[in-house]
């Protein structure tokens, strides 16, 4: 049987950079890692997106993502660790209707200092070759699709490329002396009382009982603390203890189209937002379909984000549906950009997002000696440096976290019991 001090569950963005911190911060610990999978961020985190932005109205989303990317970005341009950033931007394309209701959130985002450039309909018409005025087709209309009104275009955003950033978090966690087991399934969490008396089947109601570790495929660890950071799985360990963590596991899919045609490659390509010279990270008007450029790769990465009817569901390994690709996606994205018609995925993946039912926040919170850190809602990598040093600080027991760029941050406020975040008013 293993010992160790800390017992971190899962090798994901969010497993590695609580792990790294905690050993930083703690470096005489013995810290120790388990992953189910054979190699880091196999799970969800190699189904991301790796998109990022540093604009938000949520002072706690825009601390949590800010603190973040500007480690990366200290990373990569002072750490010499190439994280291969690329500064797309975002483009963010409005109804008239949707527009004038964030347009106050937006000037107020401006006073505060966050920079953006406003797109006229006309501009974005002519600059992406785009139908801006689709109520004049019957089938959108019939849709319910609504004319491009006008768009934002955000500069400190882009994309991040994961496993860079998970080697870093893995390679200097080893380095200091961590040490993850691979191919190591944990199948339950190890509950025992403080005082033990040797009754059968203890502990009962009447002692007082913490959680000691986990029970592996390979055997059991046993931990001064356990942190659990397995993503979608979480429910799945807590949920036999009676513990609620408000994360459930839904569906996200991604279907990549090559840029095949002169029409797509002139997209993909198309100059004046940022200095790569390409097409921004770009989201339609609802529903928010969004395209990613992957200029690497002479494609477009295209995805939507469901809700309502989509369950929450754990599925081991998600697959993409072609007819959400075919009947949803591919019908609202023709209509705007006429450049996708008659063009079929080459290839698409499927991932769960970690969805905190509460408000979309990260849940970092302690309870019977298990810390768990979730519920990313799908900003895992945006964030995962700020998250993994807030789990980390409440590892030590600190009120307040250090994030990079001497951020200071109220663990308590991403815990349950004394959660205070604010609500986020400008959703993509």
């Amino acid at each position: 049987m293993a010992k160790c001090d800390a017992l971190v569950v899962g090798a994901g963005i969010l497993g590695l950079s609580t792990a790294y911190h905690i050993k930083r911060e703690n470096p005489d610990a013995k810290v120790i890692v388990v992953e189910k999978r054979a190699a880091a961020g196999q799970g969800n985190t190699a189904k991301s997106a790796a998109m990022f932005r540093s604009f938000f109205y949520s002072t706690t989303n825009l601390t949590l993502a800010d603190s973040s990317v500007e480690f990366y970005r200290f990373l990569q341009e002072k750490g010499k660790v190439n994280l291969n950033i690329k500064w797309t931007g975002y483009l963010w394309l409005f109804s008239k209707d949707h527009y004038r209701k964030v347009e106050p959130v937006l000037k107020e985002l401006s006073r505060r200092g966050l920079n953006y450039t406003y797109y006229e309909e006309e501009e974005l018409s002519r600059k992406l070759k785009m139908e801006t005025h689709v109520s004049s087709n019957d089938e959108a209309k019939a849709m319910g699709l609504k004319d491009v009104f006008a768009g934002i275009f955000i500069p400190k955003a882009g994309n991040i490329d994961v496993n860079a950033l998970l080697n870093f978090y893995e390679k200097e966690f080893l380095r200091m002396g961590g040490e993850i087991y691979y191919n190591t399934e944990v199948k339950k969490l190890i509950v025992e009382p403080e005082k033990p008396f040797g009754v059968p089947g203890e502990p009962y109601f009447w002692q007082k009982s913490r959680i000691s570790g986990a029970s592996t495929t390979k055997g059991d660890v046993k931990a001064e603390k356990t942190i659990l950071a397995a993503g979608a799985w979480i429910p799945n360990l807590l949920d036999p203890l009676g513990i609620e963590c408000c994360i459930k596991p839904k569906k996200r899919q991604l279907f990549s189209v090559k840029a095949k045609t002169r029409e797509l490659k002139e997209l993909l390509n198309v100059k004046g937002f940022n200095e790569l010279q390409c097409m921004p990270f770009t989201i339609l008007p609802e529903p928010s379909v969004y395209i990613k450029p992957a200029a690497n790769e002479n494609a477009f990465w295209i995805s939507y984000g469901d809700d309502f009817p989509r369950a929450y569901l754990l599925e081991e390994e998600p697959q993409p549906e072609e007819n959400f690709y075919r009947y949803g996606i591919y019908q609202v994205l023709v209509k705007y950009f006429p450049q996708f018609e008659g063009q079929n995925p080459s290839s698409a993946m499927a991932g769960l997002y970690s969805i905190n039912t509460l408000d979309g926040q990260p849940v970092i919170f302690e309870k019977h000696g298990l810390i768990v850190v979730g519920g990313a809602s799908g900003s895992g990598i945006m964030k995962a440096d700020a998250i993994g040093r807030i789990a980390s600080a409440l590892y030590k027991g600190d009120e307040y976290a250090e994030l990079y760029g001497n951020n200071r941050f109220r663990v308590s406020d991403l815990g349950l019991e004394k959660r205070r975040v604010e609500n986020e008013k400008l959703i993509i």
